[in-house]
Parts: structure tokens; sequence; C-alpha cells
């Protein structure tokens, strides 16, 4: 493996080594070390409340022992389902201190999709916004959960279920968490839903090691280059922490360089124009649809926001327009860094470091310890390199790639070869070792930074009396990237409307799921062995864009 060519070190800063380092053998351990370094200074600001970097440790022991209490121990699982909020990290340090694994869970997941994940998980404990408490009750007596522990977030609180608690009322127990040894490199942290590379959602085993790693390669990028930091700076996280994205290389990366975060639950693009303005962040990170939303504001709202006083703005979760990128760079002097990851790599795997002039349309340079190859494979059935500049499957190896999907041997092994992960995606490689994603080898629709799997939304359609067969594709969208469209054909006789089928998908689908657009036809395209041929559709919509 070091015979491979790997053109992108030349572009790296002398401070930053070819191999990330990892020094702590946990999650709860990097904690620990934070805690130690920064004490007394702010971790955590949410709504104008701060805690310190002490305080969030001493709210995690009480959890980490209120758990250990109800019978929660090593390799148990926990899920969470909640918005951004300090109690997403200190439920998660709690979860690792015990050896535990923390399963995200999307808040805008519908009953269905919510039983799915605590069924394959088997998660014995769920913390979740008291909000959708209701939606957890529901499903629970088909799922292994013992306890709800709900989360306010202000306004009033609502009656919970015998032995159910709110969050606070776990905390009045003993200090008395036991000590975990864990395995870095085999102990899982994080079980990360996905689709991969086909639509039966599947847990991705995130290790204490991977995460680590990960985080680090992240900070080492942006952080090790940068000839002045600011003795206490701010961040805002408003990418979700219930995906690895938000959680890894924006929460994480900033308890190891003693960040104050500025917590925001949601993205609303006033209030995050009002933050940046106030707060004067060192660093923002969004998905593209974001970065749209702020380009629609008028343009001296988004000047006046401060951008350009940013030290570093990144983008990641879905490709990044070209042109959105220029728009908000000439508005606010500000350039995007776009980068590239997956679910499966922790998730980072390359983006445009501060240290390197982007070239435009690229995700940049891997990060430490990664080797990326451009392949393709022959009729023989041999893997071998695509000549560079030439398009081919991205694959990828380096500490951040997971250790696979939970109980899921054969999809593990249709990924993971000889130690290569292969991510499914269509690109190519110029001689400096820029990476430029063309396209997917998967189906996967990605709408507002959100992966959606067509197969799942099928699968829910096909519930619907009248259809005889859908197709889900994505088609392109000026302000989510891509939306999700449905054709259908209908039974003999049918008479389901559009909107009756739109209708049918909201209720059971998580709203960026849900088809947007449904198109009745008479047929749809079939292969010579009546394979239902979804690519037929994309190219006929494609066409019409470009036309």
């Amino acid at each position: 493996m070091e015979n491979l060519q790997k053109p992108w070190l030349k572009f790296y800063d002398h401070r930053v080594d070819e191999h990330v380092s990892v020094k702590h053998e946990s999650l709860y351990d990097f904690l620990e070390d934070s805690v130690s370094r920064f004490g007394d200074k702010p971790a955590l600001t949410f709504y104008g409340r701060s805690w310190s970097y002490n305080e969030t440790k001493m709210i995690v022991d009480r959890l980490a022992s209120a758990l250990h209490k109800d019978g929660f121990k090593k390799g148990d699982r926990a899920a969470l389902m909640l918005p951004n909020c300090p109690q997403y990290i200190f439920t998660l340090f709690a979860i690792f201190r015990l050896g535990g694994i923390a399963v995200q869970v999307n808040p805008m997941y519908v009953e269905r999709e919510i039983s799915f994940v605590l069924e394959d998980s088997d998660a014995t404990h769920m913390f979740v916004l008291d909000a959708l408490y209701p939606k957890v009750k529901k499903v629970q007596g088909d799922s292994s959960l013992r306890k709800v522990i709900a989360v306010g977030l202000g306004g009033e609180r609502i009656a919970l279920g015998e032995g159910d608690l709110y969050f606070e009322e776990v905390l009045h127990v003993p200090l008395d968490a036991p000590e975990t040894t864990i395995d870095p490199l085999e102990d899982v942290a994080i079980l990360q839903y996905t689709g991969g590379t086909t639509g039966v959602p599947k847990g991705v085993m995130l290790t204490h090691y991977n995460l680590l790693a990960n985080f680090n390669q992240v900070c080492d990028f942006i952080f090790k280059t940068c000839d002045e930091v600011p003795e206490s700076f701010k961040t805002i996280t408003v990418l979700p922490m219930f995906h690895v994205y938000g959680l890894s290389s924006v929460a994480l990366c900033c308890f190891r360089e003693g960040a104050n975060q500025i917590i925001l639950p949601r993205f609303d693009v006033r209030e995050v124009i009002e933050t940046v303005k106030r707060e004067k962040p060192f660093i923002f990170a969004a998905v593209p649809t974001m970065y749209f939303a702020l380009n629609s504001l008028p343009p001296e709202m988004l000047k006046e926001a401060g951008f350009d006083q940013v030290h570093y703005v990144g983008s990641g979760g879905a490709p990044l327009a070209v042109k959105q990128a220029r728009a908000f760079e000439n508005v606010t002097g500000a350039s995007i860094r776009d980068g590239y990851g997956l679910s499966e790599s922790s998730p980072t795997v390359a983006f445009n470091p501060p240290f390197v002039p982007a070239k435009e349309g690229s995700i940049g340079i891997p990060v430490q310890s990664t080797i990326v190859r451009v392949v393709l494979e022959t009729e023989e059935g041999e893997i071998v390199d695509a000549p560079i500049g030439e398009a081919g499957e991205l694959i990828v190896n380096g500490p951040q790639v997971m250790k696979g999907y939970w109980n899921r041997p054969r999809d593990t092994d249709e990924v993971l070869k000889d130690g290569w992960l292969f991510t499914g995606d269509i690109a190519r490689i110029d001689e400096d070792g820029f990476l430029y994603i063309l396209d997917r080898k998967k189906d996967m629709i990605i709408a507002s930074g959100y992966n959606v799997y067509p197969r799942e939304v099928e699968e829910v359609l096909y519930h619907l009396p009248g259809i005889e067969e859908t197709l889900v594709i994505g088609v392109p969208d000026e302000y989510r990237g891509e939306t999700v469209k449905a054709f259908v054909k209908l039974r003999g006789g049918s008479t389901l409307t559009i909107e009756e089928i739109k209708q049918f998908a909201a209720e059971n689908l998580a709203a960026y799921k849900a088809p947007k657009e449904v198109e009745i036809l008479d047929d749809l395209p079939k292969s010579s062995v009546g394979k239902l041929l979804r690519r037929v559709l994309r190219d006929e919509e494609l066409g019409k864009v470009q036309v």
C-alpha cells in the first residue's frame, strides 16, 4: 500500500503529518483530556445559557451513573432522537463512558422508521425530544426499549408513561459509574443508520478509533495550519448531530480545540445570519441547501453577517453547485471549501483545506492516513486503477473506515474488500490528487443534504392499494440539490390521484423522503427480463432539464 501514488501529499502544509496521531483510548478518555485542558472555559452555549468543560463532564458522569444504576452496560444500545442541544452531547459521552453504543435516530422519522431502527439495534434506552415522545411510545411495545428519557427544551412539560423520566430527573443519583475498558479498534461507539448501497437501512458500526481518527484528521487540516487561533473562539453548531458529519466534523472537533459551540437546534436562515453577526465564529460548516437559503437573502443582509471574517467556511453532505458557491463568495467575500465523505467513513475522506488554493468543482485532497483510488472493473472481474482524469469508482482506505454493518456480514463483504471501502460513487482524480465526484453508482438521492433511498420509498408506496408498479428517482432541484419524484403505474380500475399518493407518502415517510413530484404513467420501462429500469426515467428527466 505504501507504493501507491499519493500526489496530494506535496500539497500538505509542513505542519501536517502524513499520518494522523490518535492518542486517546476512547471517546470518553478524549473528553477527560479536553476537560483537563479547558476546564472552566465555556464548551456549549444554548440560547444564552452556557456549560463549561468541567460542567459538561459533571453532567456526563452523573448520567452515566444513572444509566449504570438502571442496568445499562458495555455493548448495550441507547438511541438518541434529538435535535441539536447540550443534552445530545451529555448523553453521547455518558454512553461512551459505559462502553455502550449510541444509536443515531433522525428526529424527522415517522413511526415506521423509528420502529425499524429500534428493532434492528435492540436499543434498551432512548433519549427523545418530549414533543416526539408520543411517536416513540406508539412503537415501544414492538421493541426492546425499557426506558424512555424525555428532553424538554422549554415550554410546558408533557405527562410521561410509568417509569419514564425527564432528563433532569434522571440525574438525581450518586456518582458511581464504573471504569470501563475500551478496545478502541473493536468497540463500536455509534450506529449510524444509512441505506448503504441498497434501500434497506443498515447500521454503520463506527468504532471509538474510527471517530477519534476522523475528527483529528479534520482538526489537523484546519487548526494545525492556522497561525493564530483565538483563545476563546466560537463555532456555530447548526449541522445536525444525529448525522455523523455534524457530530464528528463539528461537535467533536470543537471539543478537541476548546471551542465554545453556539448550538442551534435547527437551521433558520435569519437566525443563522444573526448568530454569525453576533458571535463572530471562527469556523462555520453547513450543507449546500443551507448555502442556497443564505444566497436567497437580500445581498446586503448576507454581506453584513461577516462571513468574510470566518477563518474556515466548509460544505459537505451533498455535492455543492459551483454556481451557488460563486454566488455566496461574490456577496460575502468568503470562500466555501467543499468536501466529501459518507457515513461509512466517519464521514470525512477528503476536503479543501485552508492551506491549499481550492480547485473549482473539486472536493479537495484526502485527509491524513487516507488513501484513495479511482478504479474500474475489467471484463475478467479484476479491479484496476483508472487512468488519471478518467471516471471510475472511488474506493477508500483509512482509519476512519467503518468496522462494518450491524448484523449484516453479507452487506459488509459487498463494500469492504481487502481493507478498501467501495463507495459506489463515480469520481475522477487529477494529476495533483484532487478529487472530483461525477455521479453515483448507487441510486441514492441526496435531498437537502439527506440521503434518500428509492427502494425504501417504493416499498412504502407499494402499500397503497391501487399502485401496480412504481419507480422513484431523484430529479434536479435548484434549492434541494435533488428532490424525490415517483413514477407510478396504477392497477386497472384504480382511481388514485396524484394528491392521494403524495398524502400517503407524507404520512409514512420523513418529509425529505416523501415524493414532491408524482407522475402517473401507463407503463414503466422494463428490461427484456422484466426488470424495472430506473435509469431510463432518470435519463429522460435529465434530458428535459438540459433542453
